[in-house]
């Protein structure tokens, strides 16, 4: 059998405070616990060395603005370009699965990026999924995010692609951040149904995410039947965090490893840096490695108040009724500067907490029936002048959608601050700055 990989970048000059639940700590005991327990050694686990990744695989996914070069991306590039070594090594057949233990987090940062939100500037899954799609052909992707807070900036990624499907498991957004992720948001008007969000009352454990995982989203998988299934792999979830309030043992997130059986899962949130990160790191990775987990035990004990599984089952009823009978209501505004076709208008107002602003963008998507569409955001910071906007032309894209993409793009130059092509189609990415001119990745 081949083995698993394991890749470990704690990101020691990368900090938001000494005092921040999102410090290097959050890596380190795992690797001693590692260590005494002689995981590494064993001859089913291969571990790897970080790598960075290239600014075209990035900005094929994102759009980094004012540009790439106004942000401190050293430390996030470093993380990224980790899971793209274990995503390659995937590819070449090298291993059977891995499991990339890096920091920064990245499953908050989204489309467009102005600066930290979540502590996440670059989102790894999605720059490591649109590296496999471009470089090794993969077709269908399956993301499942456990992270305890809803994968926001991972759903507005993939948002309108119908060949993605984003799963997120999380606390409740209506006592949690970022405040989203419920189970009418489905999709865009070219990729409806490929998200579904399941949201999940406090005090949910081992028994409520296995129910889930069994009734809802195994099944949602198989229906998908994807080439590559990743798991964005937080652990915010265990009853110890302190950030959120869900009951989850190591125990219950190697069951749910065990039952997702992801390729590549890429570690997300999760502070409780020495209650739980090593005993889950550990359990994960043995549930990967396909070894016995059952001796894997915190030494603390459950304190929070639990939900019954009879009442979850109900709750769940509630989320299943709600998502199934969602129908879309899109607004159409077919603006003269747009090429021909019927054009989705979507706004978005986006929080940056670390940073503490917000974003006001405009999101417009071409509707299609052969493919993504094409899709042109319009960003800007609230209370600034100066706008950026975006263009995508998205994999497989069809003749009608890829000129429009080039037409926006022609159109565009000149009008806003900066410009981003990406032809995912034919990977290229432009990117055009009113100081700089084109620079092509």
């Amino acid at each position: 059998m081949k083995p698993t990989g394991i890749l470990f970048f704690p990101a020691f000059d990368w900090s938001l405070g000494e005092t921040h639940p999102e410090r290097e700590e959050r890596l380190l005991y795992t690797q001693e616990q590692l260590l005494e327990e002689g995981i590494l050694d064993l001859p089913n686990i291969r571990q790897y060395s970080p790598g960075l990744a290239p600014l075209a695989e990035v900005l094929r996914t994102q759009g980094i603005f004012p540009s790439p070069h106004a942000h401190e991306l050293d430390a996030h590039l470093i993380a990224a370009g980790s899971a793209l070594v274990l995503g390659e090594a995937w590819a070449k057949g090298e291993i059977r699965n891995g499991f990339a233990l890096v920091r920064p987090p990245g499953h908050h940062a989204g489309a467009t990026v102005l600066g930290n939100r979540g502590f996440c500037t670059l989102n790894n899954e999605g720059i490591l999924v649109n590296f496999l799609r471009a470089h090794y052909g993969v077709k269908k992707i399956a993301i499942i995010d456990t992270d305890v807070h809803h994968g926001n900036g991972t759903q507005d990624i993939f948002y309108h692609d119908p060949n993605v499907l984003f799963i997120s498991l999380h606390q409740d957004g209506r006592t949690l951040y970022p405040g989203s992720g419920f189970p009418h948001e489905k999709g865009g008007p070219n990729a409806w149904g490929q998200t579904l969000n399941i949201p999940l009352p406090p005090g949910t454990g081992d028994e409520g995410f296995q129910y889930i995982l069994e009734t809802w989203i195994l099944p949602k998988i198989q229906e998908f039947s994807p080439d590559l299934i990743i798991n964005s792999a937080g652990q915010d979830n265990h009853f110890t965090d302190p950030l959120a309030s869900m009951n989850v043992t190591a125990q219950g997130y190697a069951k749910i490893t065990d039952m997702l059986k992801p390729d590549l899962a890429v570690l997300e949130g999760g502070y409780s840096i020495e209650g739980a990160l090593p005993y889950v790191n550990l359990a994960i990775l043995l549930a990967l490695a396909g070894e016995d987990f059952s001796n894997v035990r915190e030494t603390e004990q459950l304190r929070r108040p639990h939900i019954p599984l009879k009442t979850l089952k109900s709750y769940g009823f509630e989320l299943t009724y709600e998502y199934k009978h969602t129908q879309p209501q899109w607004t159409v505004r077919n603006e003269l500067h747009l090429p021909a076709g019927e054009w989705v208008f979507i706004p978005h107002s986006i929080y940056y907490d670390t940073d503490g602003f917000q974003e006001i963008r405009h999101d417009r998507v071409r509707r299609c029936q052969n493919c993504g569409g094409t899709v042109y955001i319009e960003t800007q910071r609230s209370l600034e002048k100066k706008k950026y906007a975006l263009v995508r032309i998205p994999f497989q894209a069809c003749p009608e959608c890829a000129q429009a993409g080039y037409d926006l793009w022609d159109y565009l130059i000149g009008r806003y601050q900066a410009v981003l092509l990406q032809d995912q189609l034919t990977n290229r990415t432009e990117f055009w700055h009113i100081d700089q001119g084109v620079t092509t990745y």
